[in-house]
């Protein structure tokens, strides 16, 4: 029986800026760590510029985005709420990414108040707010993803809205798996199940949200899985692993 194939890595560089951010000057280097990253065997990098600038700032994205943009197969994924404007320098989510073009833009339906992402889209509330947002994208060359639940009647209003992946929220499997909660299971199939319908639909599948060392190797199975999306977790580990060991765990289990 043929082997599953790999899963993308893209690391989320979100951290990295949030400590660089303690400080005046560029120290931690966002670059630099991005770099580390891809010499360390990631596939892409991901950042999600939020207005409050907690983390990555507009200059990053540009500065990321001509760094990434050369290099062959490496993806540059922006994630961020496409209804977020202008706030101070922030120059809004849609302006950002029409100035930077990145090779995936994935969708997230956060807050200013959220402390991170922590639920996906309900389409039947956004949907049609979504689709020329979807449609403006494509436009620019970037393929969307959309951040969801592991819902599979929301899953098909993704396919009617326009976009090209789901990105599945995998915050309440991570919690389930550190728990050991009895129904792990069970939850564990209805992530397969959204998954197998996303692909039926044509649909890729991505995920992401506390997924580590631990529990990736389970959520690694989940069919079709494409690419996920890993930034707190790889940058914890990084302390004790350094980044670039970290990295080549993380893809290890991705490419089993």
């Amino acid at each position: 029986m043929p082997s599953q194939p790999a899963t993308a890595l893209s690391v989320n560089l979100n951290k990295i800026a949030l400590l660089r951010n303690s400080r005046e000057g560029n120290y931690p280097s966002v670059l630099q760590h991005a770099q580390i990253c891809l010499d360390a065997g990631a596939d892409g990098i991901t950042v999600h510029p939020r207005p409050d600038q907690r983390h990555i700032r507009p200059h990053d994205v540009t500065e990321l985005a001509d760094m990434i943009r050369p290099l062959k197969d490496i993806e540059f994924n922006v994630e961020g709420n496409p209804f977020a404007g202008r706030h101070g320098s922030y120059p809004g989510f849609m302006a950002l990414v029409q100035s930077s073009r990145p090779d995936q833009c994935t969708l997230v339906p956060d807050s200013d108040e959220q402390l991170t992402s922590d639920h996906g889209f309900d389409l039947i509330q956004s949907g049609a707010r979504l689709a020329p947002i979807i449609a403006e994208l494509h436009a620019l060359g970037c393929r969307v993803s959309l951040f969801m639940d592991p819902l599979p009647e929301q899953i098909e209003l993704a396919k009617q809205v326009g976009a090209d992946r789901i990105e599945l929220y995998t915050g309440p499997y991570a919690a389930a798996f550190l728990q050991r909660a009895p129904n792990l299971d069970e939850l564990f199939e209805q992530y397969c199940l959204a998954a197998q319908t996303a692909s039926a639909l044509g649909l890729g599948v991505n995920a992401g949200h506390d997924l580590n060392l631990l529990n990736l190797p389970r959520f690694r199975r989940l069919p079709g899985l494409l690419e996920v999306s890993i930034g707190h977790a790889l940058t914890v580990d990084s302390l004790a692993l350094g980044m670039s060991t970290a990295v080549q765990r993380y893809k290890a289990i991705c490419c089993s």
